[in-house]
């Protein structure tokens, strides 16, 4: 049974708007062939935008993430549809197909690169975010949600229903569900729980002949791919089925800093020998980060800053003790936990102060949005103390760029990297992030921290895994390797797909040209289909 197939969905649009005028003719082709699938005209008027409609750039605007790439000069799609029921998505797919257009798909705008929202060649977005029910079921401990949800939303929703159960994914509550977890989605409790597609049980997706699927009859092949492989290069992801997880009533939040004048660098040395092997219920995540200091001899020179943040899921007697045990040189006190339950240290991960009900999980729309670049990277070997010292030194002299790390081992070692399309498991001690914002649209600026973040990236090469160099695909990285035409071959994707996928890749594109021959569904790192000649025979 499919749970929202049956229901009109009242998500009602964000934005409402009449007809474009008749002077756009990709518009006007557009609606006569969803009139002819059948969608009354009075849907249409809700769900579909050209850029001569007054509300068109509000509707593309409010899911940019990234404003690098909602400047003048950014393209803009020919048209964006916001499907209000499954059969808008339907439609969409075969009226995509008539216009020679590549359709991009979007459930919450957090790709790095813009993927979701920005092409190089004439395009249509599909944005999810009407569709965003959530059902959660308490008795089988699970929940459907739809891919327009944000991670937020599903936090307060599961909260609503029970105060000890919880779902693994990520921390930033504004992130789309669709995009996040058919691409891995990780967050506080992996070392725990795993990753969010360690926690998946079944899959509503539109593919590319319009039908609507769910586990058992896509098969085991797309339900794999889509869990961890990327949704949108195998059709449109219309909701999971996820797993809830148990938590204590009590979990405990620390947040600790160190300076170099603080032994930051034998901290962090010690942190990395100890963080993938200490207690499976305690996740410390690194930010590494050059500042400028405002105390001491070193005042008005920029310095190294750690920030441990952590996640136990316990109370705070026994963190102690654990960290007492495992990692004294942190120096943890009492006084630094914060004993509170699972939903409110969500609010602090996502930077609320402690006033701040769950009410706030279900803003739609973060704060503030920035210029940025991200990239990533995977650590298998602890980085010596003295090469800590001379990356914190390169990071000084670069002065912005600055380091996530983030945790493995536990869970996530005990999965085999081909379960799901994710491969990066046991033998991986963290997960770097490397992270850089500004504020100012001056393009020089922009080439300067983008040159940052590609140098410090070059710098680290010795220290970070090696055939392939390992990325993760939910931090989108154009860097190592793209199609700009969307038209990507097999020997393209291949760059970017071993970093992303390691020996799942293979599988991946094979999975990708049985149920997709025609690569219709497609974007700047999609997985390819094979040439025609070279699918058999391979394992």
């Amino acid at each position: 049974m499919f749970p929202f197939l049956l229901l009109l969905f009242p998500s009602i649009t964000l934005y409402s708007q009449p007809f474009a005028a008749a002077s756009d003719p990709i518009y006007d082709n557009f609606a006569n062939c969803l009139t002819k699938t059948g969608i009354p005209s009075d849907h249409i008027a809700k769900i579909l935008y050209s850029p001569t409609n007054a509300s068109f750039n509000s509707v593309l605007e409010a899911y940019v993430r990234n404003l690098r790439f909602n400047t003048s000069s950014t393209r803009k799609p020919s048209i964006i549809v916001t499907p209000l029921v499954v059969q808008h998505v339907q439609a969409t797919i075969s009226c995509t197909k008539g216009t020679g257009l590549q359709l991009k798909i979007r459930s919450g705008g957090h790709d790095y690169e813009g993927i979701s929202y920005v092409s190089g060649v004439p395009f249509i977005i599909l944005d999810m975010f009407n569709l965003r029910s959530i059902d959660v079921d308490i008795a089988s401990e699970t929940a459907w949600v739809q891919a327009g949800a944000t991670l937020g939303e599903l936090y307060y929703r599961i909260w609503e229903k029970s105060k000890v159960y919880a779902f693994p994914a990520g921390v930033c509550p504004t992130v789309g569900v669709g995009g996040h977890i058919s691409g891995g989605g990780y967050g506080a409790m992996l070392r725990r729980f795993g990753l969010a597609v360690d926690n998946v049980v079944d899959a509503q997706i539109v593919d590319v002949k319009g039908q609507v699927l769910d586990r058992k009859a896509m098969g085991e092949d797309l339900f794999w791919a889509i869990t961890g492989g990327g949704g949108a290069s195998f059709g449109v992801v219309l909701a999971y089925r996820i797993k809830l997880v148990k938590v204590p009533e009590i979990v405990t939040y620390f947040e600790v800093q160190k300076t170099e004048a603080e032994n930051a660098t034998d901290i962090l040395y010690k942190w990395q020998n100890v963080a993938d092997k200490i207690d499976n219920d305690l996740f410390i995540r690194v930010l590494v980060q050059p500042i400028t200091s405002k105390t001491g001899k070193s005042k008005g020179q920029k310095i190294i800053r750690l920030t441990f943040i952590a996640l136990f899921l316990g109370d705070s007697n026994r963190l102690i003790s654990v960290m007492n045990a495992g990692f004294p040189e942190l120096g943890l006190k009492k006084k630094d936990c914060l004993e509170i339950s699972w939903i409110k240290s969500m609010l602090y991960w996502a930077n609320f102060d402690n006033t701040t009900t769950p009410e706030a999980l279900l803003r739609r729309t973060p704060d503030s949005v920035n210029f940025l670049k991200r990239k990533s990277d995977y650590v298998q070997t602890p980085i010596p103390k003295n090469e800590l010292t001379s990356i914190f030194k390169k990071m000084v002299q670069l002065g912005k760029t600055g380091f996530v790390f983030n945790p493995y081992g536990g869970r996530m070692g005990e999965i085999p990297e081909n379960e799901k399309p994710f491969p990066h498991r046991s033998g991986i001690i963290f997960k770097i992030q490397y992270s850089v914002n500004w504020q100012d649209a001056d393009t020089n600026l922009e080439k300067e921290y983008l040159q940052q973040a590609r140098e410090l990236y070059s710098f680290m090469t010795p220290y970070v895994s090696k055939n392939p160099r390992q990325a993760f695909l939910n931090y989108r990285d154009l860097d190592i390797g793209s199609t700009d035409d969307g038209k990507n071959s097999y020997n393209q994707g291949e760059i970017y797909g071993l970093k992303y996928f390691k020996g799942n890749f293979d599988r991946l594109v094979k999975v990708k040209t049985l149920v997709d021959p025609e690569n219709f569904f497609r974007n700047e790192q999609s997985i390819p289909t094979l040439p025609s000649m070279s699918l058999r025979g391979r394992k």
